[in-house]
């Protein structure tokens, strides 16, 4: 297969679909589970999705081992090269390293104004062209409505679309019965896109809860293979 039909083909094309055509430029989004469901997976395959088509992602990572995150683009990308028998995957593999950075903080010796001003500096002055930032790892216990207002403010500033991974700790329920999360309902108004992660017998179900002004709870007839991870058709 080459590299054109992969995209095509893709899992995400449907998960954009869900969401009126993905999240967009000066939006922010939450894939949003308990911990150890899957969200730095979806994450990942949204991020590769985007370097395969040649875009610049950021991968921002607030966990202590940075090789676990790379861990999951090269096993991801290798899953996609024995599943769909790739053309020039080492080419490619290459493009993806080259149009791929990766940032990682300490969340107890950084404030949110230092991240901003560490992605502007590589934007702007490093030249290197975001057009998406994936973020993990980032304890939502440290969020609020001021924090978000700036990362808002600075998705739209440099035309990024931020997504962000979100795990919600101790016993259910997690969120409220329209699937808004109880640990952003000061400022749930500011989230334009929150996707749940919900584990069944079988497989994890991936649900709208948010899309925009759409407040509701809606499957988006797609799932994750509960050893893989990887994004499948419902």
């Amino acid at each position: 297969m080459v590299k054109s039909e992969l995209i095509a083909r893709s899992p995400v094309r449907i998960f954009e679909k869900s969401i009126h055509g993905g999240l967009k430029s000066g939006e922010v989004g939450l894939i949003v589970s308990s911990s150890g469901i899957g969200k730095t997976s979806v994450l990942v395959q949204i991020a590769l999705d985007k370097l395969l088509q040649n875009r610049k992602i950021i991968h921002v990572s607030f966990t202590q081992n940075t090789g676990y995150v790379l861990a999951w683009y090269e096993d991801i990308f290798d899953e996609f090269i024995s599943r769909k028998n790739l053309e020039n995957a080492q080419e490619i593999r290459n493009e993806v390293t080259k149009n791929r950075v990766l940032m990682n903080f300490n969340q107890d010796g950084v404030t949110g104004d230092q991240v901003l001003k560490s992605l502007r500096a590589m934007i702007l002055e490093g030249g290197f062209k975001a057009e998406s930032i994936i973020v993990d790892g980032f304890d939502f216990n440290r969020m609020d409505r001021s924090r978000l207002e700036n990362i808002k403010n600075a998705a739209q500033e440099l035309n990024l679309e931020i997504w962000y991974s979100c795990t919600v700790k101790g016993e259910g329920p997690f969120w409220d019965k329209q699937g808004i999360p109880f640990i952003i309902k000061d400022y749930a108004d500011l989230v334009d896109v929150i996707i749940l992660l919900d584990p069944k017998s079988s497989h994890i179900e991936l649900t709208v809860s948010k899309d925009r002004s759409s407040v509701k709870l809606e499957s988006m007839a797609m799932r994750l293979d509960p050893k893989t991870l990887l994004i499948l058709e419902g």
